[in-house]
């Protein structure tokens, strides 16, 4: 990476920005939780119940779907936090989200609670997307230059994306740095156009 990329990766350094009724309740929770020293019992729940929500289709459909009133859908993932065993902080947040309808928000209530609690622990997340799948040397290099830069721990979310031909794009916070091959090959066809 280059050194000017440096300064602008700096603002993975900043706090995450939560917007709309997911990150109220994503704040809410966290702030509870952080009081209670639950964060990371806490986030251990929800990654459990993202991953069972994400693995079966008839729990995503169930959770989604108006067909299904408050009721039955709180009854449901009341049912699955006492099966889980999930803390009571977190059976009580997600009765309350249940009772009030916002269970269709869960997945980007978890990411945004996520994201506080890396935060919190002084992480910072980064996402990269190569043409193809990264060695987990490659992704060790990648995160620790990318350490380097913002200073702080870093989660490497590393994704493929074939139509790049080449080269990797990187997000950390709100910058992104392109270095893929279509990015530059779009900007020659542009510069041939004008010329």
């Amino acid at each position: 990476m280059t050194s000017g990329a440096q300064s602008s990766l700096s603002a993975g350094n900043q706090a995450p920005i939560l917007t709309g009724a997911a990150g109220r309740y994503a704040e809410a929770l966290f702030d509870l939780a952080k009081e209670a020293g639950a964060v990371d019992a806490v986030e251990a729940d929800l990654n459990t119940l993202l991953s069972a929500i994400e693995a079966s289709a008839d729990l995503k459909a169930a959770l989604m779907s108006p067909i299904y009133g408050r009721a039955d859908k709180a009854a449901a993932i009341a049912a699955i936090a006492d099966r889980m065993n999930f803390n009571v902080l977190t059976k009580n947040f997600l009765g309350l989200v249940g009772r009030n309808g916002r269970l269709f928000t869960l997945p980007a209530i978890i990411d945004a609670f996520r994201e506080l609690a890396a935060y919190n622990r002084g992480e910072v997340k980064a996402e990269v997307l190569s043409a193809a799948p990264l060695s987990d040397d490659q992704q060790k290099r990648l995160r620790g230059e990318i350490e380097g830069l913002v200073g702080k721990a870093v989660n490497l979310a590393a994704k493929v994306d074939p139509n790049l031909l080449a080269g990797l794009v990187v997000k950390v916070g709100s910058t992104m740095i392109d270095s893929s091959l279509r990015t530059k090959l779009n900007k020659l066809k542009s510069a041939m156009k004008e010329a």
